[in-house]
């Protein structure tokens, strides 16, 4: 027999492996009986001070969008100065007023906007860029600044001023103004959504129903508007929001006249100035708050139903 097989086993020698991309073998990691090995946490885990710090944060920024609009809407309700205000004349002038001017200004948004918004989100053209980047520009303009752009392009000394007097039109300090001013700074929150929801649309099934005969009209009726309708109902009840709260372009370009151009916004100031006039300021802000967490609550469920029709319109 040859020797190695007589040999025995030494009891006190480790085991060997071999590991991978290594010719010869070394020596398997041994640990004492009464140790194990380190695991180092992962590069990307919190410490709880962090975690901590993260959420305090988040709280303070909450309380600090949150309270003052709960300290008006408690102050309006609990003080009495809504339910006594808002049999204001001013005050119910103003509102009439604001929600007229919206609904006219949602209407050119729509007629103007939707043409623009399925332009930009289906075709490339020369160009092309700057006139999104034009559409978005009233979105970061201050207020003040779109009001007096819109009077020097209307104004009686502005740009189309002088014809539009030889036509007998007079666009600022009218109810023309106001309209025209909320549209200015409302219908681009319309046209980038729309936008976005044209983008969305499976082109596949427009495809499919012009192979079945249909026309372009009833193509973009019937398929393209139905499949975006979550992103531009939205569009539209954004839009509607920022008109009612419009201020800045308003006081500029239209002026504030009481029951011909003073909305609920401008009232707010007004009232706000006037001697006795605070609790009627108050009454019209929580109006406008009220509108705006409805608008919010609105824009969610939309959203909400889309994404559920989502996946349906796909299969």
């Amino acid at each position: 027999m040859p020797r190695w097989c007589s040999r025995r086993p030494d009891p006190d020698r480790r085991p060997t492996t071999s590991w991978p991309g290594f010719g010869r073998q070394s020596r398997a990691p041994s640990w004492p009986a009464s140790a194990s090995p380190r695991r180092e946490p992962p590069s990307g885990a919190v410490s709880p001070t962090g975690r901590a710090t993260f959420g305090l944060l988040a709280a303070v920024g909450a309380l600090l969008f949150g309270i003052p609009v709960l300290v008006l809407l408690a102050r309006a309700i609990l003080g009495g100065a809504l339910g006594a205000s808002l049999m204001s004349r001013v005050v119910l002038d103003a509102l009439a007023l604001s929600v007229l001017t919206s609904a006219a200004a949602l209407l050119a948004t729509v007629v103007l906007g939707t043409p623009l918004a399925y332009l930009l989100a289906r075709r490339r053209f020369r160009g092309s860029w700057l006139v999104d980047t034009l559409v978005d520009l009233p979105i970061v303009l201050p207020p003040s600044v779109a009001g007096l752009a819109l009077l020097l392009t209307f104004g009686s000394r502005g740009a189309f001023g002088p014809g539009l007097a030889v036509l007998g039109v007079q666009v600022p300090f009218t109810v023309w103004a106001v309209v025209i001013a909320q549209t200015f700074v409302s219908a681009p929150l319309f046209i980038r959504s729309a936008r976005a929801g044209f983008q969305q649309v499976d082109r596949d099934l427009e495809d499919a129903a012009r192979v079945d005969g249909a026309h372009e009209a009833a193509v973009f009726r019937s398929v393209t508007v139905p499949l975006a309708g979550g992103a531009l109902a939205a569009g539209l009840v954004l839009a509607w929001a920022r008109a009612l709260g419009e201020f800045g372009a308003t006081i500029m370009f239209a002026g504030n006249i009481p029951g011909r151009t003073q909305t609920l916004p401008v009232a707010v100031y007004s009232e706000f100035q006037a001697i006795d006039g605070l609790d009627r300021s108050i009454a019209a802000a929580a109006v406008l708050v009220l509108a705006a967490f409805g608008v919010l609550v609105v824009v969610r469920w939309l959203h909400w139903r889309a994404l559920l029709a989502l996946p349906m319109a796909r299969g």
